[in-house]
């Protein structure tokens, strides 16, 4: 039996597309191994969301290739679609197919196993214009391996063009997955165990705009609500202008929609998001979390903010730490900014040094830390129910609903719900003991 590995590089879209990867590999007779072992086949699925993540990925793919010069190298996602030609040259990368035709990578792989006398063969996929392409690559999960929470991806492709990302370039338009493939694949991964799903996407919030017929992202839930075996929905990351009001509503009426919504701020000034080319202000997106936590007081809003843009003076780094600060957010990932080669920000005047770049970052990361531990705080004393999803050294951890990270010394099962009641703070987020 032919042995593969997988390396993936970048988001849950990634993720979720190297599991649909693995699948195809495993129903045509290969072995999944760790990344470490030795195999016939390595696949490298690649980022390029920030400069920093394109170096990261090429020398990934080097390494692979040193690892075992005798193995085929695939090289898939963001980055090979952008760089294919310098993928290629590589030494030891037979096979480059970028962010489309995942369906045939097998057929791929095994073209260069039969050609790999010929040294200098590298088979190129179809790597056109991203931008072209119209269709959603509906890969089914052939083979999903059973864990605790599943992701599925329901959109491709992006038609923002925010100054600072190359993403449009690499993945194209939008394009959506079918509300029958949502149900299907949602009863698929109930019945090998799921208790949780992830809708996710590039765009995810833009689901349905190529399909016609006003299908939206609530149609979207809706499709995998009407599974009954599935006992938890959530969403990916999702843009704060795109929340409708029907989200909003269907999340009070079947509470297996959790109370949990992934925001991207970017920046807390409007300036800076001007110069971003964000779709919204600091007053309109403050207007909708004050609109939002009337409805459910306890939802977790998490975000992403970018520091350092080309540009951000002090006063302006001010604002987005103030605005931080006032929105309370449930966790926030904060990121330097890191000019992408190809999108009009690397272009931009107004570089920001490095070094004051880690000021702010730490300054960020303060206050992101502090804004998590006052939303832990308010479900200290409660009992709340736990996805509980690994176990280290006798102590497991799961997420509540509204993903807040859960950790116990007492028994549990994996893949398994639990009340527990929540003691004190405890890392990045609370202790508790299992309620009698």
């Amino acid at each position: 039996m032919p042995k593969v590995a997988f390396v993936t590089l970048g988001c849950k879209v990634n993720q979720f597309e190297t599991t649909a990867m693995v699948g195809l590999f495993r129903a045509r007779g290969y072995e999944e191994v760790a990344p470490e072992e030795t195999a016939d086949v390595y696949v490298v699925n690649t980022c390029a969301v920030t400069g920093s993540s394109e170096k990261k990925s090429g020398q990934l793919i080097r390494r692979v290739a040193r690892q075992n010069p005798q193995g085929i190298v695939a090289v898939a996602g963001c980055y090979a679609q952008l760089n294919p030609q310098k993928v290629a040259a590589t030494p030891g990368v037979k096979v480059v197919i970028g962010t489309r035709e995942r369906e045939k990578i097998v057929d791929y792989v095994e073209e260069a196993l039969r050609l790999e006398r010929d040294a200098t063969a590298t088979i190129l996929g179809n790597l056109q214009n991203a931008r072209e392409n119209r269709l959603f690559e509906d890969i089914p999960l052939l083979t999903p391996t059973k864990r605790t929470r599943a992701f599925l991806k329901i959109e491709d492709g992006c038609d923002n063009f925010c100054s600072y990302c190359i993403i449009p370039y690499a993945r194209g338009p939008v394009r959506s997955r079918s509300l029958a493939s949502i149900r299907a694949e949602t009863e698929k991964l109930v019945a090998v165990g799921f208790k949780e799903m992830v809708l996710t996407g590039i765009h995810l919030g833009a689901y349905g705009r190529d399909l016609g017929g006003g299908v939206s992202l609530y149609d979207a839930c809706r499709a995998a609500l009407k599974v009954p075996g599935l006992k938890r929905l959530r969403l990916g990351s999702l843009e704060s202008i795109e929340v409708s009001p029907s989200i909003l509503e269907l999340m009070g009426q079947d509470k297996r929609l959790c109370p949990h919504l992934h925001l991207p701020l970017q920046a807390g000034s409007d300036t800076i998001l001007k110069a971003m080319h964000r779709h919204y202000n600091t007053t309109e997106y403050a207007a909708l979390l004050q609109k939002i936590r009337r409805v459910f007081p306890n939802i977790a809003i998490s975000t992403d903010v970018i520091v350092g843009f080309p540009g951000e003076t002090e006063e302006l780094f001010d604002e987005t730490k103030h605005f931080v600060e006032q929105m309370k957010f449930a966790r926030v990932h904060v990121f330097p900014f890191s000019p992408r080669e190809g999108t009009p920000a690397a272009k931009m005047s107004g570089a920001v040094p490095e070094n004051i770049k880690k000021v702010r970052l730490k300054a960020l990361q303060e206050v992101a830390a502090e804004s998590a531990q006052d939303f832990a705080r308010r479900f200290l004393g409660r009992e709340v129910t736990v996805l509980f999803e690994t176990t280290r050294e006798g102590i497991s951890d799961g997420l509540t609903e509204s993903y807040l990270r859960v950790y116990t010394a007492d028994k549990v099962t994996g893949g398994e719900f639990y009340p527990v009641r929540l003691e004190k703070l405890y890392k990045d987020g609370v202790w508790g003991s299992l309620s009698q």
